[in-house]
Formats: structure tokens, C-alpha cells, sequence
């Protein structure tokens, strides 16, 4: 699999789409002309972890905006965390028995919420590595499902002036007779174009849950804006599929 040399000749989702294809498995590192590194950790095409070089939102941020979990069992549970240099969510599940579904889908939301982020960069140098070790807390158990960072993601035919060829090449890909419009809602979905009724209900619901504005109360003014275009987009789409 050969992929471009430059984050401007192509987007994320291009890339992270052409991974998922090829089940890919390493690292996609993105390195700013400052010298800044970030990566995504991929399990078989599958994001399990995502790493910028840059300040972030924490799980305890995350945990405490969403009000999950009072101030003093957060204080204490840093605090050992750090002593016992063990991760954060460890700690909270295993010592202070706090819902692993608690945990996972805060440590899911600042996944998604970092790709926002490497989705913003305006040019990076793409390499991949294979010989990257993830980090710790990476969610090798349960990866994000392709829906969930793939869908709505910017692609380089969404270009304003991208070449006609590109659209062409889209609609001559799908089954004979088909709408390019209904085909678009299938992949803004993240279905395939046989997906029944349920299988379009079941990722629509998936796509609320990562992409709902009022679900990541953590985020920025400007991260907001761009989850409720990307939730607008998506609910659109399911909207065309189901009338």
C-alpha cells in the first residue's frame, strides 16, 4: 500500500479509510514542519489509540465535565495512579470500582475528539510504521469500529475544484442504477451498500453517540462546531435511508 508523502495531497479520512481497507496494522505517524509528531495506532484497520504532541483534554477532564465522578474520589484516584505509575482508568475501575462502560466510553470520546484535532492540521509528513509500539491504555480490546472514525471525515473529492474525475470514479463504483446521493448517505454511515435496515439504524445510533455536540461538553467552541456539522451530516444522511 503506498500512501501520499504529504497530509495537503490528501485527508484523514483518505488515509484512515485506505488502512481500514488493507487492514492495516502500526502506526500513522503526521509530522508538522515544527517538528511536532502525532500518531494513530491501527489494529488490523481498526483506531485503537491516538497520540498528539500537544495538550489534550485527560481522562479526569473528560470524567469530570461529564460529571461521572465526584471531585475527591478524582483527587485520590490521580494521586494513586501516579504513586503506583499505573493508567488512570486502571486505577478508577480496579481500586475505586468505578464502571468500566464509564471509563471506556471517556476514553473512546477523547479518541474521537483527538482525531478532530490531527483532522484540522493544514500539512503534516505521512509516514507509516509497523514497528511502533501502541501506548498503554491503547483499546486493543475493543478498537473504534470503522463508522465511528470514518464517517463524516473530510475526503479529498469533497475538495472545493477537485477534479471531475474524482466524482466519476465515485459514482462508477456503485451498482447499477444507483443514486450518487443515496450511495453518498451509505458512506457517510460507514455501511456498505447492502446494509439492511438494521445495520443503518444500529450505525446511526453508534454515529450519535461520537458525534452529538451535547455528548462532549469537554470540547472547544470550535470542536463543537465541527461535531454538530459532522452530527447534522450524519443525521441527514440516516434521514435519506429511512423515509
Amino acid at each position: 500500500m503506498q500512501l501520499p508523502g504529504r497530509l495537503k495531497a490528501t485527508t484523514l479520512g483518505d488515509l484512515l479509510g485506505a488502512l481500514h481497507r488493507s487492514t492495516s496494522t502500526g502506526t500513522l505517524e503526521l509530522v508538522e514542519s515544527n517538528g511536532r509528531a502525532h500518531r494513530v495506532h491501527l489494529a488490523s484497520g481498526l483506531v485503537t489509540a491516538v497520540e498528539l504532541d500537544r495538550a489534550t483534554a485527560s481522562l479526569a477532564e473528560i470524567l469530570r465535565r461529564q460529571d461521572e465522578i465526584d471531585e475527591d474520589t478524582l483527587r485520590r484516584s490521580l494521586l494513586r495512579a501516579m504513586a503506583s505509575r499505573r493508567l488512570h482508568g486502571e486505577v478508577l475501575v480496579r481500586d475505586f470500582h468505578l464502571s468500566p462502560i464509564v471509563v471506556g466510553r471517556a476514553l473512546r470520546r477523547q479518541v474521537m475528539l483527538r482525531l478532530q484535532v490531527l483532522e484540522e492540521l493544514g500539512d503534516a509528513q505521512i509516514c507509516f510504521r509497523v514497528t511502533v509500539r501502541p501506548p498503554r491504555g491503547a483499546l486493543t480490546e475493543e478498537p473504534l469500529a470503522a463508522p465511528e472514525f470514518l464517517a463524516g471525515r473530510k475526503r479529498t473529492r469533497d475538495r472545493v475544484g477537485a477534479p471531475s474525475g474524482t466524482h466519476r470514479t465515485a459514482a462508477s463504483s456503485l451498482p447499477g442504477g444507483w443514486d450518487p446521493a443515496r450511495a453518498q448517505a451509505y458512506r457517510a454511515l460507514g455501511v456498505s451498500f447492502n446494509a439492511d435496515a438494521t445495520e443503518v439504524k444500529q450505525a446511526y445510533r453508534r454515529l450519535v453517540r461520537a458525534y452529538h455536540p451535547d455528548l462532549h461538553p469537554e470540547a472547544t467552541h470550535d470542536e463543537r462546531k465541527s461535531l454538530a456539522a459532522r452530527f447534522s451530516e450524519v443525521t441527514a444522511a440516516y434521514r435519506s435511508l429511512v423515509a
